[in-house]
């Protein structure tokens, strides 16, 4: 199951993108190895500066970007665009890969047809495994039997 994202724009301005003056904000899951794995090949690959890199545990992330519910981002990674445009999970990790000048290079994959739902299947399945697939000292104290459908206590 997905978390829906929708962006509400108050007053006919969006000014919460502007990150490091970055036309993408790229949010992941700071506890996570894959995740932290992913993210050094993207900072890597990233020539011309295009991703503001940032941990969902990082203060003040909610705040910036309130159209993403919470849980959202423990389900997958999320990417904020120019204008607020929002992509999680597979589609986040395509458009990634198409801003990145060698990630041209595996992008044409998506065109495949029935490879965007294949895609998003098999991250779905990677994000609710992540914390055995990527084990560390975390796993010690993560719980392995995440509930992404859990409401947050208020």
């Amino acid at each position: 199951m997905s978390v829906p994202v929708v962006q509400f724009v108050v007053a006919g301005q969006n000014e919460t993108t502007a990150g490091l003056g970055r036309p993408y904000t790229l949010v992941f899951d700071g506890t996570c190895k894959i995740c932290n794995r992913l993210v050094k090949v993207v900072t890597r690959w990233d020539r011309f500066d295009k991703f503001e890199i940032v941990p969902s545990q990082a203060p003040g992330v909610q705040p910036r970007f309130p159209w993403i519910p919470a849980e959202a981002y423990r389900e997958s990674v999320q990417l904020i665009g120019p204008g607020g445009s929002t992509w999680q999970g597979a589609a986040a990790v395509e458009r990634v890969l198409d801003v990145l000048p060698k990630g041209k290079l595996i992008t044409w994959i998506f065109s495949i047809p029935g490879a965007r739902p294949i895609a998003e299947r098999v991250y779905r399945w990677i994000a609710r495994n992540r914390y055995k697939l990527g084990c560390g000292e975390h796993c010690t104290y993560r719980p392995q039997n995440l509930d992404y459908n859990e409401k947050e206590s208020q």
